[in-house]
């Protein structure tokens, strides 16, 4: 299919029709992860973390690899990167939603502090690449080779991390507990729960190629700057889904689940710059990309470190029954929109 031939109304309406499957597809995606949560007893902030986390970020994960493989570097590193500190931003949107006290305070979990540190690393390898020479491997930067082998070392620790915590939450009046709302299943009894989910993240992965390929003709249509489409264009409309599913999760008192989706989401979204150096075939992605790029790399690292320390501290409740984290991620977000809109 060819975009370079449409009009402008027929274009957006494209690209808001795709945002909209993606917004109602990420509706059902949290009840279903929900329900293999409890079935599978793995528990909300490990099902959010990987399995709903990366489902979410289908449709991000196919507008970086498309847009790569089209020789847009900045708008392939600028989607990924843009879209964690804009999934940031959601979680303090939630909080806000959340009346009762301080979703950081409520949703303590190991987990998710695991997943916070584990994101703070992951974001600190592209700068390390960025310090250094412009190396490659099969045509591949070490970096992404790093990022792969983290993240999966990640995943297997967190696992561990659920089973056999070290640390414990101070329970408090408010401290929410992850309790199960249906019994556990043996895996022939959760299949089609399971095939249900495959199919919703084919739909997300459908819309997201749709995404990059309009969003790839509007920049070169209308010059625009690709690390701006990128982040607050692309970036913004693919994580309809982390917003949509921490915003239900927090409704049907999945709190751990609405943390572990947003950050496991985060985490899985670094793994958009490995996919992107993979399908870039001019060099290392990495030193491809312009400053402007690197901004909101380090925006996403930012906010993820204000985000643990909010999870650390655990303030009850501030303004509005929301904690200083919240106030922060809002005031990071906005402010870096401002800089680059006058920039």
């Amino acid at each position: 299919m060819s975009f370079d031939s449409l009009p402008l109304w027929l274009l957006l309406a494209i690209f808001a029709a795709a945002g909209g499957v993606i917004l109602v597809c990420g509706i059902r995606l949290t009840g279903q992860a929900d329900r293999i949560a409890d079935r599978t007893g793995l528990g909300e902030a490990l099902v959010g973390g990987v399995l709903l986390g990366a489902a979410t970020s289908l449709s991000g994960t196919v507008v970086s690899v498309t847009a790569a493989l089209d020789g847009r570097a900045s708008l392939a590193f600028s989607n990924g990167v843009g879209g964690i500190a804009a999934q940031t931003a959601f979680l303090a949107i939630a909080d806000i939603v959340y009346r009762r006290a301080n979703l950081e305070h409520v949703a303590a979990d190991v987990s998710s502090l695991f997943q916070c540190a584990l994101l703070v690393l992951l974001l600190s390898i592209p700068m390390v690449a960025y310090t250094t020479p412009e190396i490659t491997f099969l045509g591949i930067h070490p970096a992404s080779y790093a990022l792969v082998i983290v993240y999966f070392g990640g995943v297997m620790a967190q696992r561990r991390v659920h089973e056999q915590p070290m640390w414990q939450a101070v329970h408090t009046s408010e401290t929410h507990e992850d309790s199960p709302d249906e019994a556990q299943k043996d895996m022939r009894g959760n299949m089609w729960l399971i095939g249900a989910f495959a199919g919703l993240m084919l739909v997300l992965a459908t819309m997201g190629w749709v995404l990059a390929e309009v969003a790839g003709e509007l920049t070169d249509r209308f010059d625009l700057n690709a690390s701006l489409v990128g982040a607050l264009m692309t970036a913004v409309v693919t994580s309809l889904p982390e917003l949509v599913t921490t915003l239900a999760a927090v409704h049907r008192g999945a709190l751990q689940l609405a943390i572990g989706g947003i950050v496991g989401g985060n985490t899985f979204d670094t793994l958009f710059l490995t996919l992107s150096d993979v399908a870039y075939r001019d060099g290392s992605i990495y030193h491809a990309v312009s400053s402007q790029d690197y901004f909101w790399l380090t925006i996403g690292l930012v906010m993820t470190a204000i985000l643990l320390l909010g999870l650390l501290v655990r303030q009850k409740s501030g303004p509005g029954g929301i904690g200083f984290e919240s106030v922060s991620l809002l005031g990071v977000y906005g402010g870096a929109i401002a800089l680059q809109a006058i920039g």
